[in-house]
């Protein structure tokens, strides 16, 4: 792909599974080095892939390849943020680019113009409210999972905004005005996402759900559960971070 895209007259990508993205690291790095446009397409990117059992589940993938240097990297919720995550490695000149996709079904993310327009910069509201108390931030698989935390606790009293973070790369690289109007100083925040932990941190998270341990063979509604990444865990944290 590499080399492709070096000759000139296409832009080149290819698919594995995202474990399998440690055995082209040196491919991934130099493409990020000498800022070229080769697109890596990486399936079946957390525990979500199931009964595979942790050879084949990613963890830890995910942050280390948004550590690589100008490497963009995508891990889109729904078929609107897949579609822009696209758009964005085929207009990018400047550097690689990773996508990153779910084994599982996600559902859709119902999105006016404003939200979709706002996807290209790498993170935006899904859903929101007056005053929140609290902002709940995931990626692909698991805004869902916000939203529906989010669901549960407005029946229990407490407003959350949910920020889908496709790509946190491209976020980093917006305004400070356009950052303070996702993630607004003041309001405490959860990050949701299924891998390790440490990465998000940078955010000014009150809390972190995730996984710092490798992964377990069993279906993928059996691990979630298993490693707390429910609506109803995700809850208690917010519940205990508020003094609730």
């Amino acid at each position: 792909m590499n080399g492709i895209t070096l000759h000139g007259g296409y832009i080149p990508f290819g698919g594995t599974f995202l474990t399998f993205s440690d055995y082209s690291k040196n491919a991934l790095r130099m493409a990020a080095l000498m800022k070229i446009r080769s697109i890596f397409v990486f399936t079946h990117d957390s525990i979500g892939l199931g009964e595979d059992g942790p050879t084949h589940q990613s963890v830890e993938q995910v942050a280390s390849l948004r550590l690589i240097p100008l490497m963009d990297v995508w891990r889109p919720a729904d078929t609107t943020e897949a579609a822009v995550a696209w758009a964005c490695a085929l207009k990018r000149r400047s550097g690689p680019t990773s996508l990153i996709f779910s084994r599982q079904n996600c559902p859709y993310l119902v999105k006016d113009t404003t939200q979709i327009e706002h996807i290209y910069h790498g993170a935006y509201i899904v859903r929101d409210t007056k005053k929140p108390q609290v902002v709940l931030i995931a990626t692909g698989s698991e805004v869902g999972l916000a939203l529906s935390t989010a669901e549960l606790l407005a029946s229990e009293g407490i407003k959350a905004r949910v920020v889908s973070m496709p790509s946190t790369t491209t976020f980093d690289r917006q305004s400070k005005e356009y950052k303070s109007s996702v993630l607004p100083s003041g309001i405490p925040r959860v990050a949701i996402e299924a891998g390790v932990t440490d990465y998000w941190w940078k955010y000014g998270c009150a809390a972190v759900h995730g996984i710092d341990t490798f992964g377990e063979s069993a279906p993928a509604g059996v691990l979630y559960e298993h490693f707390g990444l429910t609506a109803s865990n995700i809850a208690k944290t917010v519940h205990n971070i508020l003094g609730n």
